[in-house]
């Protein structure tokens, strides 16, 4: 049977903010229809491969619940479970598995890969994370905000630490469901040129603000979101020490939060370091929305499903 014409999630700039507002609406109602313990079927009789070079808890688990919520069958794979450790191409493992399973979720390191995988197969691809992007974290992200803030245009969003995957993907999103973003980083450490560029773009479209700051104290004023995410990612753990000496100035302490907004959410995506770019009072802080966040993935993930195989 031939496919109909596939969609992919590689990344948000892939989405329109109306797109991404449909997820939002889609994950709100999967949300509720979940807790009367009522699931759409429409992945059953498909088998989504989950390929992941790199260690999950949430991303994981949240997608083979969803997927099989969803009727269909989770299917995990490694990197080395596969010949791609003994040196088959991307592209040649991509149209293979496009013989096999209705869709691939990828978990890896560098976007490029996983733009090889979309190219090369005719099924849908789902960037679970790579070293660019982290797209599903965020959708979950915006649910959470919305749901506790009741609204997204007008709110502000401080995210403070490394400018890595989490905070382009914060960039991209937050700007396209209107809200107002800073990037508050140490010199050096910003995000991609071009994920910047293009959130400005967005942002002065829309009388919005996406801004790059170096001081914590300034940039915190007036946030509704306090955002931070592990100084070392996945890759970097050897240069820890320097890390931790660099963005201390950046950690979300009792004292960084009381320049914020009374109300302000306090949200990181996990795994947390506590002690470090975050304490552990203020992850056990009444306002602060970590495992909510996580909930969320499931929810949001279904609705990319959703967006991708209805």
């Amino acid at each position: 049977m031939e496919r109909k014409k596939k969609k992919d999630l590689l990344g948000l700039k892939d989405l329109s903010g109306q797109e991404i507002e449909e997820i939002i609406s889609w994950a709100e109602k999967m949300k509720e229809n979940s807790k009367r313990g009522v699931e759409e079927q429409f992945l059953k009789g498909k088998c989504i491969a989950l390929l992941f070079t790199k260690p999950s808890t949430r991303t994981r688990v949240s997608f083979e619940v969803a997927i099989s919520d969803l009727g269909g069958y989770p299917l995990f794979l490694s990197a080395q479970d596969l010949q791609l450790s003994r040196g088959e191409t991307i592209e040649d493992t991509a149209r293979v598995l496009s013989c096999y399973v209705d869709g691939l979720v990828i978990r890896t390191f560098a976007q490029e890969e996983i733009e090889e995988y979309a190219r090369s197969g005719d099924i849908p691809v789902i960037n679970a994370l790579t070293d660019k992007f982290h797209p599903c974290q965020i959708l979950a992200d915006i649910l959470t905000i919305k749901e506790k803030k009741g609204r997204l245009p007008g709110l502000k969003l401080v995210y403070l630490g490394d400018g890595n995957n989490v905070a382009n993907s914060i960039l991209i999103g937050m700007t396209k469901v209107g809200m107002d973003v800073t990037i508050c980083c140490p010199p050096g450490y910003e995000p991609a040129e071009d994920v910047i560029a293009l959130a400005q773009e967005i942002a002065n479209r829309s009388g919005l603000t996406a801004l790059i700051s170096h001081n914590p104290g300034e940039a915190v004023q007036g946030a509704d979101v306090l955002y931070t995410d592990v100084w070392a990612s996945m890759g970097q753990e050897r240069d820890q020490e320097e890390r931790a000496r660099i963005f201390g100035p950046f950690q979300i302490n009792s004292r960084l939060i009381s320049r914020a907004r009374e109300d302000a959410i306090i949200m990181h995506c996990l795994p947390a370091h506590r002690g470090e770019e975050i304490t552990d009072e203020i992850m056990s802080h009444p306002r602060c929305v970590i495992y909510d966040q996580a909930e969320n993935r499931l929810h949001a993930q279904k609705a990319v499903l959703k967006f991708l195989y209805q």
